[in-house]
């Protein structure tokens, strides 16, 4: 345990006086409140699990730490997406107008309405796993299993 905390009960002393700052680093590593939040959280949900071996001196480095590395994925995984959400151009448009993500898919037969959905909400919006489950209903296993089904068909589709 941290010097002078005996119990895990004294977290939310630690989790009072830290978060104000935590969460404001977060939000300039990412920009977004609400990624912002989840980091955050994560960071002292990681904090308390490990708690007996951490001290008190390094505790805001190590928070600091956590999100940096959380932060460092987030933009990883963004700039990968990017790369594949870019307007997609069907063959036979390829010196005309630019499809936008949303004809583009709908031209997919292959592809179910839920395949659809998650995958614009996934990567015309930017919105992550829990806030599409949250918004269309479904469980978030259930909506990664969407877009990973999509993503395979997609590629089917794609290849020559």
């Amino acid at each position: 345990m941290l010097p002078g905390i005996t119990e895990k009960h004294d977290f939310e002393r630690i989790y009072q006086q830290h978060l104000p700052e935590v969460f404001r680093y977060a939000c300039r590593c990412v920009g977004r409140r609400e990624v912002a939040e989840e980091m955050t959280a994560e960071a002292f949900l990681e904090l308390y699990r490990r708690l007996d071996g951490l001290s008190e001196e390094n505790l805001r480095g190590w928070l600091m730490t956590v999100v940096r590395n959380r932060a460092t994925d987030y933009w990883r995984r963004a700039a990968l997406e990017s790369r594949y959400t870019a307007p997609l151009a069907s063959p036979a448009l390829a010196n005309g107008p630019q499809q936008t993500l949303e004809s583009w898919l709908a031209d997919r037969e292959a592809l179910k309405p839920i395949h659809r959905v998650c995958v614009l909400l996934r990567y015309a919006w930017g919105m992550e796993r829990g806030e599409i489950a949250r918004r269309t209903g479904l469980s978030e296993n259930q909506v990664k299993g969407s877009l990973q089904y999509a993503l395979i068909l997609l590629r089917k589709e794609l290849e020559p």
